[in-house]
């Protein structure tokens, strides 16, 4: 039997890591984790490799990639393991797959180790969901371990919150990360121009240096440019009309906190896009500070009910976050 290769944490988080080895080695490792942070800062990989190492039958300071369970696990399946997440294309855990998750709790582990149960986004669960869950969350029994991965633990109901240990993940430093990044993107000036556009977080960088994402900002860019000129907003919305909104949405965000930065100080050393400084200085001659704080309300709201599935017409939310923009610019 091949051996495979162990995983690993991504290596900002060795630090997390080490205290996680430390809490299972002496006995202590809660029945219930909340991982939180923001996208792309590397929440997977942290929750991957404790279930690797939970679930190995010979641990070490990884799994040890040679046992049987180890195998299962790299085969895509391993019976002690349960993953839930939102059904393919849609955007909400409902009560069935969470009642699953309480008949698999009341079961044996086949392997004679621990259950592991993972939920992502755990924010994802409605409130049937998420009070199903809180009974196996009190009484999960002896060698279970419940993993939630959440982008937005506020959303999460209370009473699920304070039955895990809640570890949050932030942005690495530059430093711990920068190395990997410019690896993955062919050299450090490209890693640290995307890393500060993703706000210092390497995995969202990666994203956003992928061609379509970097198409996606370009054609954004030409679209407030044109703006800026006098462009019809509805036309320029039709243009976008492939295009995600949600990360369209994700962009403008970005924008607006930049501009809402320069501002207010007037400086530019904390602008995520600098590459973007004269588009900022014509909005911020045209439109006024308090103005680009409700259009960033606005486009926080929008974004959080498109995650809910509480808006059923993307294109009239681009419409109508066009238009505002407009308005402002030629104020």
């Amino acid at each position: 039997m091949s051996e495979v290769a162990p995983v690993r944490p991504l290596p900002w988080l060795a630090s997390r890591w080490r205290e996680l080895v430390r809490l299972a080695d002496s006995g202590r490792l809660p029945h219930a984790l909340l991982f939180s942070g923001p996208h792309g800062v590397g929440k997977p990989s942290l929750a991957e490799a404790l279930i690797a190492r939970t679930l190995c039958a010979a641990p070490g300071e990884f799994a040890c990639g040679r046992c049987h369970a180890c195998q299962m696990l790299a085969a895509g399946y391993h019976p002690d393991l349960l993953r839930v997440a939102p059904e393919e294309g849609k955007r909400q855990i409902r009560i069935a797959p969470i009642r699953e998750v309480n008949g698999f709790v009341a079961q044996t582990a086949q392997q004679g180790g621990y259950r592991v149960i993972v939920i992502s986004p755990a924010e994802a669960m409605n409130v049937a969901a998420s009070n199903a869950l809180l009974k196996s969350l009190e009484e999960p029994g002896g060698r279970t371990l419940f993993l939630l991965l959440s982008d937005i633990p506020s959303h999460l109901l209370p009473t699920i919150r304070s039955r895990c240990q809640h570890w949050s993940l932030a942005p690495p430093a530059e430093a711990d990360c920068l190395g990997w990044l410019a690896e993955r993107l062919g050299g450090e000036e490209d890693a640290r121009f995307w890393l500060q556009a993703a706000g210092g977080l390497p995995l969202r960088a990666l994203e956003l240096a992928e061609p379509d994402a970097r198409g996606l900002r370009q054609q954004l860019h030409e679209t407030f440019d044109a703006l800026v000129r006098g462009a019809e907003p509805v036309a320029e919305a039709a243009r976008l009309d492939r295009q995600s909104i949600d990360a369209i949405l994700w962009y403008g965000i970005a924008w607006l906190e930049d501009l809402i930065r320069l501002g207010l100080s007037g400086g530019t050393e904390e602008l995520r896009n600098p590459d973007l400084l004269p588009l900022y200085r014509q909005a911020v001659k045209n439109g006024r500070v308090r103005d680009w704080f409700r259009l960033l309300d606005y486009a926080r709201e929008q974004r959080r009910l498109l995650a809910e599935g509480g808006n059923p017409n993307p294109q009239l939310v681009l419409e109508a976050w066009l238009v505002r923009w407009s308005a402002l610019l030629r104020s």
